[in-house]
């Protein structure tokens, strides 16, 4: 095995700029330790991180190959000093470009964006795993037309970039309805599609990924996804990830479970 392959993460990345608020950090307290000791378990630090976000979709996939990538606040209604956060973490235009190649050698379309920056899907855990932005970091769009399938062939196609030590992270949430959270309907949904989840992501790649493509059967699906942008990174991750995967941490915030996981 290669010494420096990284393993594929999906990560739920919780609500807004939550490691910035105390009081929020506090509720956050499980999942802000686990974030912290993700570096302890990889093979050596990256070489790069690739983050796709369930907070950018385009109409093709698209990376991002800002040198210096901003901040994107894609929030509102959090205070003020949410509005100023800075993760200064270079970009890789080098890695954009190899990630748009390894796509068009799959029949892929990849589009480029000069000056994508960091959505709070992909600073938020960024920040407590590499809290001094000594990473680079290049970040990935969806597909809007949410196909898995589609999905889950990225991951694929950028799965070789793991032997070459780079850290793939699908930053979204197993549990995703706005009207849902802090309601006691919310916990018994989030609970029986993860307790889903989490059995399909061990499954060999072939049933995993037939299962993740009719994700829409597992129970209570429709009601823990209204809309399944925060799922389709997990598709991402499971295409990246090979084998079978595992529940890396759970933590119960906002009335629900959020949970993460790895593909070693």
């Amino acid at each position: 095995m290669n010494a420096q392959r990284q393993p594929a993460l999906f990560v739920s990345h919780g609500g807004g700029p939550w490691p910035y608020i105390e009081e929020m950090k506090k509720a956050y307290a499980k999942t802000a330790k686990e974030f912290a000791q993700i570096p302890a378990i990889l093979p050596q630090k990256p070489k790069a991180v690739l983050v796709i976000s369930g907070h950018w979709e385009e109409e093709n996939f698209t990376v991002s190959a800002a040198k210096q990538p901003p901040m994107v606040f894609d929030y509102s209604g959090f205070p003020e000093h949410t509005y100023k956060i800075s993760y200064p973490a270079v970009g890789s235009p080098d890695l954009a470009a190899k990630i748009q190649g390894l796509l068009s050698a799959r029949g892929i379309k990849c589009d480029i964006d000069s000056s994508r920056g960091f959505d709070h899907g992909t600073f938020v855990p960024l920040h407590l795993m590499f809290p001094n932005a000594d990473v680079p970091v290049v970040s990935m769009s969806m597909k809007s037309n949410y196909d898995p399938e589609e999905h889950i062939k990225l991951g694929e196609a950028l799965r070789s970039l793991r032997d070459e030590g780079v850290l793939i992270i699908g930053s979204g949430l197993n549990y995703h309805n706005m009207r849902g959270f802090n309601t006691p309907a919310g916990g018994p949904v989030s609970e029986a599609f993860e307790a889903w989840l989490n059995d399909t992501i061990s499954m060999p790649s072939e049933v995993r990924s037939a299962r993740l493509i009719d994700w829409e059967l597992a129970p209570a699906a429709r009601l823990a996804h209204p809309r399944e942008d925060h799922l389709m990174p997990l598709m991402v991750v499971s295409g990246a990830g090979q084998n079978g995967g595992r529940r890396l941490f759970a933590d119960h915030v906002m009335g629900v479970v959020m949970a993460s996981y790895i593909f070693d």
